[in-house]
């Protein structure tokens, strides 16, 4: 539809932050009153912060609306790729499954939704699937690269299967970015807990990911993390204390399956953990936790994932979130310049 600017890649980018935005925000009320008509809320957490419990029954599914924002988005501004096709089923996918999650919770009145072996079945096919299309549709090569240090070669052990011009399966690579994504989509999943966290530290890292794949002359990834950056700040406007909706797993697990697809498609695969070491973090915060209960009956954390402890410290809502956006700006703009200046030295 805006092929008229193709000549114009920047302006492109920019164009497809403004329509995810300008889409989220006109259509996000209406999804508002159509949960509220409906009775379809948030469940609290029995075990989280007191505080949070006047948060029950806030609409939820929020993700909806910016996952269709970014589809539309997506369609209107970038060329037809096979990198826009990957990354636009990958995310949508794993939208789908948080979304049957969400509704799952709805349904039966919890905070727990789709067992978690389910929800990681699920992921798991998403993200090998993801890896297969790129290794053999893209052209990724199965290497991660470390900069400044080394370039690992996850290749050497490969099954290539006698289907049409063959199916490579680089075992190693396909293990190591299956963890990858699986792990950012769960790291950002659990960063969802404050109004307007995942939001903002999410649209953060996205622009840093736009232009990463702008740098790298991958416009399609550039216009798709544009998008994604679009609708977290039109999603803002909602979600900022107290927030009118959540974004849910629909929208968390989509934005973290996103970010690492990203990361797989602009060779950024180490640099994305300290772009978004802010989610890294929150994941960790949370397995350190539960190995040292199980060890000791004792805790690291008054609480985690990592922002709950801060809560529980004295800090309010708001404090936290505005402090974990400028971890996570600090942070991107660290791996953003490593990227950059190894980008500089290879040229």
């Amino acid at each position: 539809m805006f092929g008229v600017f193709d000549d114009y890649p920047t302006f492109m980018v920019f164009l497809a932050v403004v329509v995810a935005l300008v889409l989220t925000v006109a259509f996000m009320p209406l999804w508002i009153r159509f949960l509220k008509s409906s009775h379809i809320g948030q469940q609290v957490r029995a075990d989280g912060p007191e505080s949070h419990l006047v948060k029950q029954g806030t609409p939820t599914m929020g993700g909806v609306i910016m996952l269709l924002a970014v589809l539309v988005t997506v369609v209107l501004v970038a060329a037809p790729s096979p990198e826009t096709y990957a990354l636009l089923v990958a995310t949508l996918l794993t939208g789908a499954l948080g979304l049957i999650d969400d509704a799952s919770k709805v349904i039966k009145e919890r905070s727990l939704g789709l067992t978690p072996k389910a929800k990681l079945i699920g992921q798991f096919a998403i993200a090998t699937a993801f890896v297969l299309v790129a290794v053999n549709w893209v052209g990724i090569e199965p290497t991660v690269d470390i900069p400044f240090v080394i370039t690992l070669d996850f290749g050497i052990l490969t099954t290539v299967l006698p289907v049409g011009e063959g199916i490579a399966i680089p075992w190693l690579y396909l293990i190591v970015m299956d963890i990858l994504l699986v792990g950012m989509c769960n790291a950002v999943n659990l960063t969802d807990g404050l109004d307007g966290l995942a939001a903002g530290t999410v649209m953060v890292v996205m622009i840093m990911m736009a232009a990463i794949a702008y740098r790298s002359n991958l416009l399609p990834p550039a216009i798709f993390a544009a998008a994604l950056a679009g609708a977290c700040i039109g999603f803002l406007w909602f979600n900022s204390f107290p927030a009118d909706i959540f974004m849910g797993d629909t929208g968390s697990l989509a934005l973290g399956m996103g970010l690492a697809c990203l990361a797989i498609l602009t060779k950024t695969e180490f640099v994305v953990l300290i772009i978004g070491g802010l989610f890294v973090a929150e994941a960790l915060s949370v397995m350190i936790q539960v190995f040292y209960y199980k060890r000791t009956h004792k805790r690291i954390f008054l609480m985690a994932p990592l922002h709950h402890h801060f809560e529980k410290k004295g800090w309010s809502e708001t404090k936290v979130v505005i402090r974990f956006w400028i971890i996570s700006g600090v942070l991107a703009t660290l791996g953003f310049s490593l990227y950059f200046a190894q980008s500089l030295l290879g040229a």
